[in-house]
């Protein structure tokens, strides 16, 4: 199958000031977010994108702007509802640190598979939807371009977390141990066994080794003797 690149946009006016923007319009990019976005750019430009996917929301659509800017994909970003920011209802654009003190900030950090946020969505409905979106958008890039293929789905910080914590197998609950920074790049493949993660929430490092990257198949017992590249590429980065 092939690689899916997911993006998450770069830091946004709302994220600077700590605020939980969610679905609300005009949160755009902020100077150091377009950098992020241009810097992201930069480590996908060695690589062909089959296709670029993104949230509707303004941030994501900048951040795929600046994507494609960097490629020779003629075709737009496809825009798709179904990898959109979490619906947080009534928390919606509120500061962090107010919501915090609410009862089910313990219950969203310890046990998301519960929570539901007042007024707006379930974090298990977030993850199911979205799952479904990468897995259908990944299949059509298949059947069109081969397993070879790379395509971007530009996104949201708890999308890519909830779809990176479903490719490893996790619980739900458990997502909230993954980390995925402004314009970060987590990498995985849909193989015919199972999911295959490559790398979650680099920052840095040159993509292009993923042009060459054999499709996804039979693990490697024992581990196998390691993709073809140098140590610059495919860096683990925190948050």
């Amino acid at each position: 199958m092939p690689t899916v690149l997911l993006v998450r946009h770069g830091r946004t006016t709302a994220n600077a000031e700590g605020i939980l923007a969610g679905r609300a319009v005009g949160v755009r990019l902020d100077a150091e977010g377009r950098h992020q976005a241009e810097r992201a750019a930069e480590r996908i430009a060695g690589v062909p994108l089959a296709a670029d996917v993104t949230s509707p929301l303004e941030r994501c659509r900048q951040t795929a702007r600046i994507l494609l800017g960097r490629q020779e994909l003629a075709a737009d970003a496809i825009v798709d509802r179904g990898i959109t920011e979490c619906d947080y209802g009534e928390w919606q654009g509120r500061l962090l640190r107010d919501l915090a003190r609410e009862p089910l900030w313990s219950v969203v950090q310890s046990q998301p598979s519960a929570a539901t946020f007042p007024g707006g969505e379930s974090l298990a409905a977030m993850q199911a939807r979205s799952v479904a979106a990468i897995r259908r958008h990944d299949a059509a890039v298949q059947a069109e371009f081969g397993d070879r293929a790379v395509w971007a789905a530009v996104t949201h910080g708890d999308i890519i977390k909830s779809v990176v914590a479903d490719a490893l197998g996790m619980h739900l609950d458990l997502f909230q141990r993954i980390s995925i920074g402004p314009a970060s790049i987590s990498v995985l493949r849909y193989g015919p066994h199972r999911p295959e993660v490559l790398a979650t929430n680099t920052d840095s490092g040159d993509l292009a080794w993923l042009r060459d990257a054999a499709a996804a198949g039979d693990a490697p017992v024992g581990g196998g003797d390691g993709r073809a590249h140098d140590e610059s590429h495919g860096t683990n980065a925190p948050d």
